[in-house]
């Protein structure tokens, strides 16, 4: 069954949060799919993050229990 893909402002939109903040906590989930660019010599790193349905969920669940 194929998981749909969140893009970060969809999950800040939902969540009521920013787009900075999705970044932080979706950064280093497995299963999250990062297409950015890795920082280079004189270029900060571009940042493109693609969230599956079920991290999302993982997520989420995992940050109500505490």
């Amino acid at each position: 069954m194929e998981d749909e893909l969140y893009s970060v402002a969809d999950v800040a939109a939902r969540l009521k949060i920013s787009t900075d903040k999705v970044t932080r906590m979706f950064e280093e989930e497995s299963g999250v799919i990062d297409l950015g660019a890795p920082e280079l010599m004189h270029k900060r790193r571009y940042r493109l993050l693609c969230i599956p349905g079920s991290v999302l969920n993982r997520v989420l669940q995992k940050r109500q229990i505490k």
